[in-house]
């Protein structure tokens, strides 16, 4: 089965001023990423990133062409990005097999024809995360460990935000054109990310939600600084984050994300920083 993938269309920030809450949420909010048996996409115009999800549950799955992306094959001018938040699988690259325990991640470069996605266990099914940028430039394969991750450790239990930042597809690491995805986890007693908050002009983003508790909720704020709007995220929903709004979140517990980038700049910290006193 091939799957599906939905279409959004950009907005522009002075018609996002009017939206209410179910607007926000057909616009910016994806809440289903992980379909059992199935490929799960959404085509972003934002710089034309696609995000989604493969579960397979029994035979591989295989990585289609889709209409948006006018091409003969998905990766015909694109690169991949893929982080397991399951059970272990394997992702098979043009005949080359590439294990993925849970919380491992994949770069796969321009021009590979027959991409799959297979669990180790159909009761246990690997749940790789998909992030896709277009490319100009072929780059190879990398497979990246999550103890070989760059980590960083950040924030403090006095401002709730103690985390652990793993960055897996970075220029410094891989071929990446333009693609840019990493992980953040949060402490126990630790519920707010990327705060304080920032924008960047120059790449739009990406935030996965996960290993949150069914029963709560992330606060997904968005907006210019001074025109800030907030989304209720669900365990393993998605939120694509325009260039010109800032992203960070507070839960009612604490979760981990999944962040993806695509745009101008690769480098982590070309960020416009949004002041707390600003926001309104």
């Amino acid at each position: 089965m091939p799957g599906t993938i939905d279409e959004r269309q950009a907005a522009h920030p002075r018609d996002v001023k009017g939206y209410d809450t179910q607007g926000l949420r057909n616009d910016f909010l994806i809440e289903r990423v992980f379909v059992p048996g199935e490929i799960t996409l959404t085509y972003s115009h934002y710089d034309r990133m696609i995000v989604g999800g493969a579960t397979p549950t029994g035979a591989p799955l295989t990585l289609a062409p889709y209409p948006p992306t006018g091409t003969p094959f998905f990766l015909a001018r694109r690169e991949l990005g893929v982080i397991n938040i399951g059970g272990a699988g394997r992702v098979t690259v043009d005949g080359k097999v590439f294990e993925l325990p849970s919380l491992d991640a994949l770069y796969v470069g321009l021009g590979a024809k027959d991409v799959s996605f297979t669990s180790a266990d159909a009761a246990n099914p690997a749940k790789f995360y998909l992030t896709s940028a277009p490319a100009h430039r072929e780059a190879p394969h990398q497979l990246i460990r999550k103890e070989d991750a760059n980590t960083l450790h950040l924030g403090a239990a006095e401002t709730s935000n103690k985390r652990t930042i793993r960055q897996y597809v970075m220029p410094n690491s891989t071929g990446t054109n333009q693609l840019v995805m990493g992980m953040t986890a949060l402490e126990p007693g630790s519920v707010w990310n990327s705060m304080p908050c920032h924008t960047h002009t120059r790449r739009m983003e990406a935030y996965l939600y996960f290993n949150l508790d069914p029963a709560h909720r992330v606060f997904h704020f968005m907006g210019e600084p001074t025109q800030t709007r907030h989304i209720l995220v669900a365990n393993e929903q998605a939120v694509i984050s325009p260039n010109w709004s800032i992203h960070c979140g507070c839960g009612t517990s604490n979760y981990a994300f999944v962040w993806a980038m695509a745009g101008d700049n690769v480098e982590f910290t070309d960020m416009d920083a949004a002041p707390v006193e600003t926001l309104r």
